[in-house]
């Protein structure tokens, strides 16, 4: 047996059942075989008594169902202990490090939930008058001026519900900007290493997409924007720090140039969580960028929302800003307002993103985790994530290939597969492996401009203790994938509930509906 040199022992994942029978509930102790609740549950009956509703008029149209709702019903404990020992079998932040890269995935502090917990905020309605909700308004507010003032903008957008919808929205106003001076720029330009939503905006927006290629260390060099920068160019899209964990250090430059061509730059605010307190995007140059709350000031992530990415903009996009907005008053306060002429201003607002106004829930975990931090402790935060991707790209640089070593990391580290080269494992079997280990894979296959990318973020809420043994996993893996033992990556993950997926054939071929099972359960489970 092997022995990591740091961290837990790790056994050969075979010897875990091995000389251990079968149970006949299939459950490993605590470890249970949870059914799908199809076959938990009953299609006959329900978990609560429901009331015949009696004669009414059916106002559905040819839109009503037709036949049985097929819903599994199930008792009160039936469905507690469904959920709950699924939940047994997802991976979470609070049970171990998550290290997906450009995701930002760091301790959510109980403070925060205990904030947005508070009456008057987690009771807060849509659809209570203005006048009932002051305390929640004047927070967005303060919310608001805090975003200013890290980022050196002009104006912000509290409306938007997650990192892509800000990006709509910054992106609605540069198109807004560009006609209200009577031009038509088609032309939007994105770097290669870019996130997918940046395309996938500008092309919603009906702009068409060029890319920008990266150079050989990973940045973008301003000489290939200039060669496509032209009067039909509207702006470019571009993440500093990139996606490939390295600040763009011509950003100025590029700005300039962007500028002098009458396009304006939008700044995608994924990776702000490395230069919060450090450097202001709007010194940079930037335009527009949206801010991932859940990324930078710790709101929870994931599972589809609820979230929300505030809108920064400069003094020339300003005016465009989306309604409803938010007023500072002279007194600290907030206030909605439903046009930008009741602010005392003459804007033309590109119109309403939403219909209501962001997530009253992340706002107040963001402003929580500001205050507790202070300005101090937000620019210390960033200083720990990115030492502690240094310090992983320090560590495992003997034993796996980082994709731009010349260049520090900033708070992730690229690493690609070369190291893996004539072992036979590949990223896929090496991420897999990391599952058995107790971990959560890191981000791979991205950004598309490296081969076999793994990108790792730690964040600034591991300890040491926390990323060396980390660090101890993936050089005992790549050890192993380097000594010849091929067949354990293959196979992994051998330990998870439902062992290795055929994840090609899952995406080609979903079953999207439950049916009864037309092989013996036997044959089924396999």
């Amino acid at each position: 047996m092997t022995m990591n040199r740091e961290g837990r022992p790790t056994a050969p994942a075979a010897t875990k059942d091995a000389g251990v029978s079968p149970t006949f509930t299939g459950n490993r102790a605590l470890d249970i075989e949870e059914k799908l609740i199809f076959e938990v549950g009953r299609l006959d009956v329900t978990g609560v008594d429901v009331e015949d509703p009696g004669s009414f008029q059916d106002r559905l149209g040819g839109h009503a169902r037709k036949a049985p709702i097929d819903l599994p019903g199930l008792t009160e404990p039936e469905a507690m202990r469904h959920y709950v020992r699924l939940s047994r079998q997802n991976y979470a932040i609070d049970l171990g490090l998550y290290p997906l890269g450009s995701c930002t995935m760091k301790h959510n502090p109980r403070l925060n939930e205990k904030m947005a917990r508070l009456p008057g905020f987690a009771d807060v309605h849509p659809l209570q008058p203005l006048s009932t909700v002051p305390g929640a308004i004047d927070l967005v507010a303060e919310l608001g001026r805090w975003l200013l003032e890290l980022t050196g903008m002009a104006s912000v957008a509290m409306s938007p519900k997650a990192g892509a919808h800000g990006e709509y929205c910054g992106m609605a106003a540069i198109k807004a900007a560009i006609a209200a001076k009577g031009e038509t720029r088609p032309i939007v330009l994105v770097p290669e290493s870019a996130h997918g939503t940046n395309p996938a905006t500008a092309a919603a927006l009906g702009f068409k997409v060029v890319p920008v290629p990266a150079r050989a260390d990973g940045t973008v060099d301003p000489a290939e924007v200039r060669k496509l920068l032209s009067p039909d160019v509207a702006a470019i899209m571009l993440t500093n720090p990139n996606t490939c964990g390295l600040f763009e250090r011509d950003i100025v430059e590029i700005a300039e140039a962007v500028h002098a061509a009458g396009a304006y730059f939008y700044a995608d605010g994924a990776n702000f969580n490395a230069i919060v307190g450090k450097v202001r995007p709007g010194d940079l140059g930037v335009d527009a960028m949206h801010i991932n709350l859940h990324k930078t000031f710790s709101t929870p992530h994931g599972g589809g929302g609820p979230g929300a990415g505030p809108v920064v903009l400069s003094e020339k996009l300003a005016p465009f800003a989306p309604v409803p907005f938010v007023r500072f008053n002279p007194d600290g306060s907030g206030e909605f307002v439903e046009t930008r002429k009741q602010a005392g201003d003459t804007a033309t607002p590109f119109g309403r993103i939403t219909a209501f106004h962001g997530q009253m829930g992340m706002f107040v975990r963001a402003l929580t985790y500001m205050m507790s931090h202070g300005a101090d402790g937000l620019r210390q935060a960033s200083e720990d994530a990115v030492l502690s991707a240094n310090y992983i790209k320090a560590r495992l640089s003997d034993v796996m290939t980082v994709a731009f070593p010349e260049r520090p990391a900033m708070h992730e580290v690229l690493f690609d597969d070369r190291f893996l080269d004539g072992t036979g494992v590949t990223t896929l079997d090496f991420a897999k492996a990391m599952i058995d280990e107790g971990y959560h894979p890191m981000t791979m296959y991205f950004p598309l401009v490296v081969h076999g990318a793994m990108l790792i973020e730690p964040t600034e809420s591991e300890s040491k203790q926390s990323l060396d043994q980390f660090i101890g996993t993936l050089r005992h893996l790549a050890e192993k994938a380097k000594a010849g033992e091929v067949e354990s990556f293959k196979a992994a993950p051998r330990l998870a509930p439902r062992k290795r997926l055929d994840e090609t054939r899952a995406a080609r071929q979903p079953k999207l509906a439950w049916s009864e099972p037309t092989t013996p359960k036997a044959e089924a489970a396999e």
